[in-house]
């Protein structure tokens, strides 16, 4: 199966550039008693959030290891990269998107004392690899579904999200990626409460967004993260007001108040990449099980 051809070797080849580029593969974590809240952001339709209940305790399913990414930082690791399951229980709408699954996995990385410009050349960099090596081992694979992939610039096209809404409205991401060639960022989006925000411009947040061409749209969603306790702790409590339930932050409020690493990093869908490269319909459609919202699950 062509899909699976591609996945195993954008699989394999993101494997041998992270730990070429001095990264640790840690393992995922699926059950915890934290997870990424997705929210408040305005892009997000997560309708709930999985859980199960084991041995008297609450355990939510992994919607991303952000957190424990972090946390890991602050055990000693400096470089680390997980092929990370993560299970977002989509509104069955986002199926009409064909680039949403409500099971997926992503290639998570993050990198103590980074800048999200640093980052942002790494992805760079890791694209122009991994696009290498497709174009010449699975041409036949790309000819084969009408595909030439771009050669990409030394850096990526940036554009503030300001900008962008200004200019192209609500539909800026499906618009502005159907104009572009080659994959561009799009930085400073409100999000989540360890997403950083510049301390010297409020409002200003230091993330991005990597969003392939041609339509495909988001392929990656980065940041640099609030470290210091009392900013992790006054962005908890903004959430709040807009529905956080910070209840649920405490044991890793108690951790942050030991002290947070800098750190800066991102996530990389790794169906999405494929459905970029092979120029699929559906993100489905490049899963062995599908696993998209709005559809019954076969097996």
């Amino acid at each position: 199966m062509d899909a699976m051809r591609i996945t195993d070797a954008v699989l394999g080849q993101s494997v041998l550039f992270f730990r070429a580029s001095g990264f640790k593969q840690l393992l995922p974590i699926v059950l915890s008693t934290i997870t990424d809240p997705l929210g408040p952001d305005p892009g997000s339709s997560v309708i709930k959030t999985g859980e199960v209940e084991y041995l008297g305790q609450r355990l939510v399913l992994t919607q991303s290891m952000i957190l424990h990414k972090q946390l890991a930082l602050k055990r000693g690791l400096d470089k680390i990269f997980i092929l990370s399951p993560n299970v977002r229980l989509e509104h069955p709408k986002r199926k009409e998107s064909g680039k949403h699954l409500f099971e997926f996995t992503q290639i998570d990385f993050e990198i103590a004392y980074a800048s999200m410009h640093e980052v942002m050349h790494f992805v760079e960099d890791y694209l122009k690899a991994l696009f290498s090596v497709l174009s010449q081992d699975h041409s036949d694979v790309l000819k084969k579904y009408g595909r030439s992939l771009p050669e990409l610039p030394s850096h990526f096209p940036v554009f503030k999200l300001s900008d962008l809404q200004s200019e192209y409205g609500g539909q800026w991401e499906e618009l502005k990626s159907k104009e572009m060639d080659v994959p561009f960022w799009v930085v400073s989006h409100k999000r989540e409460f360890y997403d950083r925000e510049d301390p010297k411009q409020p409002g200003v947040y230091l993330n991005y967004d990597l969003i392939y061409p041609e339509g495909f749209g988001e392929g990656l969603s980065g940041a640099e993260r609030e470290y210091e306790y009392e900013r992790i702790k006054m962005r908890i409590e903004r959430d709040a007001k807009e529905g956080l339930d910070a209840s649920k932050y405490t044991c890793y409020l108690e951790l942050a108040k030991e002290g947070m690493v800098p750190s800066a990093g991102g996530g990389i869908g790794v169906e999405r990449l494929v459905r970029y490269v092979l120029g699929a319909p559906h993100v489905g459609d490049v899963q062995l099980f599908r696993r998209v919202p709005g559809e019954r699950v076969a097996v």
